[in-house]
C-alpha cells in the first residue's frame, strides 16, 4: 500500500510517501518546505501570508515527494490530507488541492486529524504496527495545543485534560518575545536554557496541584513578564530577584559562582522548568489513572531536550513496564509523513473505505477540529 499526504495546517507545506507492507511503515519520503524566516520578521505566523505561499509551493513539493519516492501519481493507492485543526486558510490550500488530485486520479482520500497525526509520528520512520500496545496515553505540545489523550486503540481518542488558555508552545514564543529572543521561541528559549540555572527564579507551577488534568500557561508567562519589568525597574539588579529557597536544589558550583550567569539564561532556564515540571506531573498522574500500555508524546514541543528527559526519567521510574514513545526530532514539527502513519489506519475499515472514494465531493477543512 502507498499513501501520498499533504499537511498544510499552518505555515509549513509537506508532502510525504509511505509504504505499508507486511505489518511494516516504510517512509520514502518526506518533503517539507518551511516559512519561519519569511514570518520571523513579524514575530509569529501572519495567516494569509502563509496560505499564499503554501498555494505557490504545495504542487512543487508534492512533485518532490514522489521523484524522491521514485514514484509517479498514477502507482499511488491513497490520497490523504490534515482537514484541520490549523488556521483555515491554509488548511483550505492542502485541502482542495487533495480534492483535485482525488477527483483527476479517481484515487480514494482520506481527511486526516492534524492531532491524530503528531500521536502516530511516533511509527516512524520504519515502525512495524504491532510496536506501540494500546491502550496509550497521549501528551500532545505544540504552539496550538496541549492535551493529554487517552488512547484506547488506533482509532479510539478521548482527550482527558487540555490547556484552559496559552498552550505551552504558545507561551515559549510570548516569552521570547518579552525577552527579545525572536520567533519561533522554543528553540531559542530551550538553547538559552541550556547554560542557565532552573532554580535561579521561583516561577509559578499553574494548576500543578488541580485535582484534574488541564494545563494553563498565561499566569506562568505573565509572571515571566513582571519579574522582567522589575528587572528592568532596578536597572539589572540581581538582589530581590534570586529566590534562595529555590536554589536549595541547584548545584554547589551554580550557587558559590563568582559570576553570577546571565540573567536571561537563567529566567529561560526557570521558565521552562515550571514547563516541564506541570506536564510531566500531570502526565505522570495520568499514568496512575488509566494504566496504559504506552506512552506517546507528539508535538512541536516534544523537540524540547529538558522535556524529552524528564519524561523518560520519571515514567522510567514510576512505570518500568510502560513503553515510552518519543518522536523523532524530524517528525515533531508539523509534516506529511505523520499525517500518512494516521491515515493508514483509516484504511482498515472496509466501511469508511466505501466513502472515502466519494470523499472528495464533501470534504471540507475545519479549523476547530477536536479529536
Amino acid at each position: 500500500m502507498l499513501i501520498l499526504a499533504t499537511e498544510t495546517s499552518c505555515d509549513e507545506t509537506s508532502a510525504a510517501v509511505l509504504q505499508v507492507e507486511h505489518g511494516q511503515f516504510n517512509l520514502l519520503s518526506n518533503i517539507v518546505s518551511s516559512q519561519i524566516k519569511i514570518h520571523a520578521k513579524f514575530g509569529g505566523v501572519v495567516p494569509e501570508v502563509a496560505a499564499r505561499m503554501q498555494m505557490e509551493t504545495i504542487l512543487p513539493v508534492i512533485d518532490e515527494s514522489l521523484i524522491a519516492a521514485n514514484l509517479k501519481l498514477k502507482d499511488i493507492d491513497y490520497l490523504a490530507v490534515t482537514f484541520g485543526p490549523g488556521l483555515i486558510t491554509s488548511l483550505t490550500v492542502g485541502v482542495e488541492t487533495a480534492k483535485a488530485l482525488a477527483f483527476a486520479l479517481k484515487k480514494p482520500l482520506i481527511a486526516t486529524n492534524h492531532l491524530v497525526g503528531h500521536l502516530f509520528a511516533n511509527f516512524l520512520p520504519n515502525k512495524k504496527i504491532s510496536d506501540i500496545k494500546f491502550p496509550a496515553l497521549g501528551l500532545i505540545v505544540s504552539g496550538g495545543h496541549t492535551i493529554l489523550v487517552n488512547i484506547k486503540n488506533e482509532s479510539t481518542y478521548k482527550i482527558i485534560g487540555e490547556t484552559l488558555d496559552d498552550a505551552v508552545g504558545e507561551a515559549f514564543d510570548k516569552v521570547a518575545k518579552i525577552l527579545n529572543l525572536g520567533y519561533p521561541g522554543g528553540p531559542v528559549v530551550s538553547k538559552i536554557a541550556a547554560t542557565g540555572n532552573p532554580y535561579a527564579f521561583q516561577f509559578p507551577r499553574p494548576m500543578a496541584a488541580s485535582k484534574d488534568f488541564n494545563f494553563s500557561f498565561s499566569g506562568l508567562k505573565t509572571a515571566v513578564l513582571y519579574t522582567v519589568e522589575n528587572i528592568k525597574k532596578n536597572k539589572g539588579g540581581v538582589v530581590g530577584f534570586l529566590h534562595e529557597d529555590c536554589l536549595s536544589e541547584a548545584s554547589s558550583a551554580e550557587k558559590n559562582s563568582a559570576t553570577p550567569p546571565n540573567l536571561i539564561n537563567n529566567i529561560c532556564a526557570s521558565f521552562q522548568k515550571a514547563c516541564v515540571d506541570v506536564l510531566t506531573q500531570k502526565t505522570i498522574t495520568a499514568l496512575k489513572k488509566f494504566h496504559p500500555k504506552s506512552f506517546l508524546l507528539g508535538g512541536g514541543v516534544a523537540a524540547n531536550p529538558a522535556l524529552r528527559t524528564r519524561l523518560q526519567e520519571q515514567i522510567n521510574k514510576n512505570f518500568p513496564d510502560i513503553k515510552i514513545f518519543i518522536p523523532e526530532l524530524r517528525f515533531t514539527g508539523d509534516n506529511a509523513a505523520m499525517i500518512a502513519a494516521a491515515a493508514y489506519f483509516q484504511t482498515k475499515n472496509k466501511t469508511q473505505l466505501t466513502k472515502l472514494k466519494n470523499n472528495y465531493k464533501k470534504l471540507k477543512a475545519e479549523p476547530n477540529l477536536s479529536l
